[in-house]
């Protein structure tokens, strides 16, 4: 089992043929609601992948909030753990550039009060294999690593945003995976090789991976730097593709690739997701994967 705790997010998806200039008006290709944020849509990469996973948190009693749960177990995700409360939802609004395939996103956290774990959703987390964990609901994060810590439960911890206290949670993390962004903003380091081995010496991960958008990544665990792909692709919605790298990566690990295999395995997830629309929706499946990593030369997976 993968658990997860952190955002889950009511995401309106908004494509654009290029970036509207400030101060002017611009009609959209489409627009589009989908479930997002880091941790909520990793599980479902994960779950869409053959995992089981469930999702600990606080959504909005309201429309944003049945339609968050009424996503996640549109790909098998376990929503039991989830409580409804009175309040407003996570909101963002992204903007996807075709010319570009980038992403624009400006979000709202809402004002839904922070989770405070029951005794029943503790319990899951000590019986789950992963927890995996994005900074968002961070004292409940805490309090879920340290239940993990206590019962051999790993924890994978999405680290791309620079959110205070982060520390508290990062000395817990047996698989970190900070993005570029992070790594290089948490240590002070001139490249991301190096910002590898100062988080792995400063919070005793078993591994540190660093991804990095189009040029791949590295993984250090303590004896080398090594680089792993990025695998071209007809992109046309880059949003959530780390997420979805997490995601994948967890699914990997529990499977029991080494990490290397799994690197290699979440890049081409992530990868065959910005094909399509959509962060959770255009997730492959595990054989689609297989094959597109057996057309490269990747066979061993």
């Amino acid at each position: 089992m993968i658990i997860g705790i952190g955002a889950n997010v009511y995401d309106t998806l908004i494509t654009l043929s290029d970036m509207p200039r400030e101060d002017t008006k611009m009609r959209a290709d489409a627009v589009k609601i989908s479930g997002g944020g880091p941790c909520a849509t990793g599980l479902c990469a994960a779950a869409r992948l053959g995992a089981k996973a469930a999702f600990i948190g606080n959504l909005s009693r309201d429309a944003m909030g049945q339609f968050l749960v009424d996503d996640m177990k549109r790909y098998g995700v376990d929503t039991s753990l989830i409580n409804l409360l009175e309040g407003a939802a996570f909101t963002s609004f992204i903007w996807l550039n075709k010319k570009t395939a980038s992403r624009t996103c400006v979000f709202d956290k809402g004002m839904l009060p922070p989770l405070v774990l029951s005794d029943e959703q503790r319990s899951a987390v000590a019986a789950s294999d992963i927890l995996m964990v994005d900074g968002n609901d961070l004292d409940a994060a805490v309090d879920a690593a340290k239940a993990a810590a206590e019962n051999g439960t790993k924890v994978l911890y999405d680290a791309g945003g620079l959110y205070d206290g982060v520390e508290r949670l990062l000395v817990y993390a047996d698989i970190l995976i900070p993005s570029a962004e992070f790594a290089l903003g948490h240590t002070n380091a001139e490249n991301i090789e190096d910002a590898a081995r100062l988080l792995y010496e400063k919070y005793s991960p078993e591994v540190v991976i660093i991804t990095d958008g189009k040029q791949g990544g590295v993984m250090y665990d303590g004896t080398e730097v090594w680089h792993y792909p990025a695998f071209p692709v007809d992109a046309v919605d880059s949003n959530g593709s780390g997420d979805v790298f997490h995601g994948a990566f967890a699914f990997a690990a529990e499977m029991g690739y080494n990490y290397k295999k799994c690197c290699i395995f979440s890049s081409a997830v992530s990868a065959l997701k910005c094909t399509g629309v959509g962060a959770r929706e255009s997730v492959p499946g595990f054989d689609e994967v297989k094959n597109f990593l057996k057309e490269r030369g990747y066979n061993e997976l």
